[in-house]
């Protein structure tokens, strides 16, 4: 009998180890939330699903921030930092501007520390507001890792380090290589861009001098080219969608490529170089396989260089450090 207790005892601890070792504090899991905040998903979900509600416009801007925060000292939530007397962050760099939707950060955040206080990560709600802008604008469902902490560190000049929409392919692999990624990985990723939109800044060198064709991209069909030029006679700050679906997370994207209609050099420059242009024509021909390769992109992206223990926080207000 004694031998049967201490049997169960065994057992009962071998699970204990088990169980401690999944909810482990210092390691990305899907269920690190469960035990300490476990409404987390269904908060930040029902935050960011009413928001674009209001505003639908609002999915691509959040989408980008997880990417412009994963790219910048890695996934830490360090874009959501407020500029300061003695230091210029990262959410005032120009490649940033475009970037909407704090506000909701700010929204699920205050939710969770009155539900869970100090448990939630700023760094985790950007991943999971992006997921859930996906999923609401009818994309693919998919699940995430979490357990980010928030970093100390913001600055301007970090953001170099963000691929800029002037980047030819073999820049932009390279770069995008520097970060573990194919180009096949980038191409999935540069999916995002069937939401939101552009201002005419990024894109006015393909249509410099338009009167003289010669110094119009070749790349960009002469139609398209003609319509953008009437819109943004009003500015650099014009925008327009990337594809014909600005809210609609589809493979239209792709397709703009094939028909050289897209709005950025870094977008075109996919289909002009015979490594890339394969998977724009796959991705164009089959939405199920881009689903699938850009969820599998997005969960390595959001993977980058967390912080994780010690490495960092959790900030109690997302826009400033503790």
């Amino acid at each position: 009998m004694m031998a049967v207790s201490y049997f169960l005892e065994l057992i009962l601890l071998i699970n204990f180890i088990i169980f401690s070792a999944r909810f482990s504090v210092d390691a990305l899991s899907i269920d690190y939330y469960a035990l300490r905040c476990p409404f987390v998903e269904v908060i930040v979900r029902d935050t960011v699903h009413s928001a674009l509600h209001d505003d639908p416009t609002l999915a691509g801007p959040l989408l980008r921030m997880h990417f412009h925060d994963c790219f910048v000292e890695g996934c830490d939530g360090s874009v959501l930092i407020d500029t300061t007397k003695g230091n210029k962050a990262e959410k005032d760099s120009p490649a940033n501007l475009s970037l909407r939707g704090y506000e909701i950060i700010d929204q699920a955040k205050a939710r969770l520390e009155d539900q869970c206080p100090g448990v939630v990560s700023c760094a985790d709600i950007v991943a999971m507001a992006a997921r859930d802008a996906v999923l609401w604008t009818h994309g693919p469902l998919y699940d995430i890792p979490k357990g980010r902490k928030d970093g100390r560190r913001s600055k301007i000049e970090d953001t170099f380090k963000l691929p800029a929409p002037i980047f030819n392919s073999s820049t932009l692999i390279r770069m995008f290589g520097q970060h573990g990624f194919s180009a096949q990985e980038l191409v999935a990723l540069s999916g995002a861009h069937t939401l939101g939109v552009a201002r005419c800044a990024s894109f006015k060198n393909r249509l410099k001098n338009f009167d003289s064709t010669n110094n119009v991209d070749p790349s960009l069909d002469s139609d398209f080219a003609r319509a953008l030029a009437k819109t943004c006679s009003a500015g650099d700050n014009a925008e327009v969608s990337f594809d014909g679906t600005r809210t609609e997370f589809d493979n239209a994207y792709y397709n703009a490529i094939q028909s050289a209609s897209v709005l950025l050099t870094s977008d075109q420059t996919l289909y002009t170089d015979l490594r890339t242009r394969r998977f724009v024509n796959n991705y164009g021909m089959n939405t199920a396989m881009f689903f699938l390769d850009f969820t599998q992109a997005m969960v390595k992206m959001g993977q980058l260089d967390v912080k994780e223990g010690a490495g960092g926080e959790v900030r109690q207000n997302c826009h400033k450090i503790n």
